[in-house]
């Protein structure tokens, strides 16, 4: 019984691989070209001319918040894309009714957002060391970050394709949500450069915790502790997974 199971998870894993590697040139090769553009405009150019920032030059500082941005947003889209394709192409149902529970489904979609969000991932680092020589403080809590982070987001995007009605749907929350969040969320200054109040505000931002969690790997500088970091990505993990498994044991947005 278990070893179908596993089968099963393992095939829509394996799915969702093939299905992003297909069209690496979308999906891995954008990425890279908007993070060399970020490392040449905020890091060369305008890094030199703030100077450091938390004992760090800007570009040492930036750079794991930029990896992060693209962990995100590419976890985010390939997880909520690919779900509302199946649920629009009505390939969705075919699993529902099939012997496979629930948690083997969005474990399947979301192991493939992971997958390429820490592709990604790995794609981004290494072009940022065109441009700055990358500190390694914690390597576990780099990897810990990495994977929590990128779990959380493929199942935000699950959830997002169960609600969405059409494309437009899939496009409005990174535009609206998401694309906020994380400029706000400490990827370009430490928030000990803000007043109190908004110190306050940001804490309230959960990219914060994930950007700063991630920082506190390379640098070992955080403006959070990076105890309280994992409990915030924990805590948001489990919320969304329960969210999820109701949402689909129950076909809301899918059976009619």
């Amino acid at each position: 019984m278990a070893n179908h199971k596993l089968v099963a998870l393992r095939t829509i894993w394996i799915k969702e691989i093939t299905r992003f590697m297909r069209i690496w040139v979308q999906t891995l090769v954008p990425p890279a070209i908007t993070m060399t553009l970020y490392f040449v405009i905020f890091g060369s150019l305008i890094g030199n001319r703030i100077g450091q920032m938390g004992g760090f030059s800007y570009m040492e500082f930036i750079v794991p918040g930029l990896i992060m941005m693209s962990v995100i947003t590419n976890a985010y889209s390939n997880v909520s894309s690919s779900f509302f394709s199946a649920k629009f192409q009505n390939n969705i149902e075919e699993m529902l009714v099939a012997p496979v529970p629930t948690w083997v489904i969005i474990g399947g979609f979301v192991g493939g957002g992971v997958a390429r969000a820490l592709l990604i991932g790995i794609i981004v680092t290494c072009v940022s060391l065109l441009f700055v020589d990358l500190q390694i403080h914690h390597f576990a809590a780099i990897v810990i970050t990495l994977i929590l982070t990128a779990t959380l987001f493929a199942a935000a995007g699950l959830v997002n394709a169960v609600f969405a009605k059409t494309f437009d749907d899939i496009s409005m929350v990174p535009t609206f949500v998401l694309t906020p969040l994380t400029y706000l969320g400490g990827v370009f200054y430490s928030l000990s450069l803000l007043p109190d109040f908004w110190q306050v505000v940001s804490k309230a931002n959960p990219i914060v915790y994930m950007v700063n969690g991630f920082r506190y790997g390379f640098l070992g500088v955080s403006d959070v502790s990076f105890s309280t970091s994992i409990g915030v990505l924990i805590a948001f993990n489990v919320i969304l997974f329960a969210i999820a498994y109701r949402l689909l044991d129950k076909g809301v947005g899918i059976r009619h």
